[in-house]
């Protein structure tokens, strides 16, 4: 087990995938990094269209990064200069293991 490592889920608009894209290229220098297209769901409606009111999801895109905490708290200071006022979303979770299948 190697609770040193964290990941770092952010979730953001889909006009924010390209710019993410680019951004975590240049700066999660040597931790790689995933991303998805999924669908956030809340209670809280502002902000969201008529058709995302009715149908109860607004899409997003997810991004996942693994690394030691230290890596992850920098990366999120980063981002937070870096996109002050976009609409991203974040948690950070520990980690028990992780690795590859070889």
């Amino acid at each position: 087990m190697n609770l040193e490592q964290s990941l770092l889920v952010l979730t953001a608009p889909p006009g924010l995938e390209e710019a993410l894209v680019d951004w975590l290229l240049a700066h999660a220098q040597g931790l790689g990094f995933t991303s998805a297209q999924v669908n956030g769901h809340s209670s809280q409606h502002g902000g969201l269209s008529l058709a995302e009111q009715v149908s109860g999801r607004r899409r997003r895109i997810q991004f996942q990064v693994h690394g030691e905490p230290a890596q992850i708290d920098q990366l999120l200071a980063d981002l937070a200069d870096g996109f002050q006022a976009a609409d991203i979303h974040y948690w950070v979770t520990p980690l028990l293991r992780a690795g590859h299948l070889a």
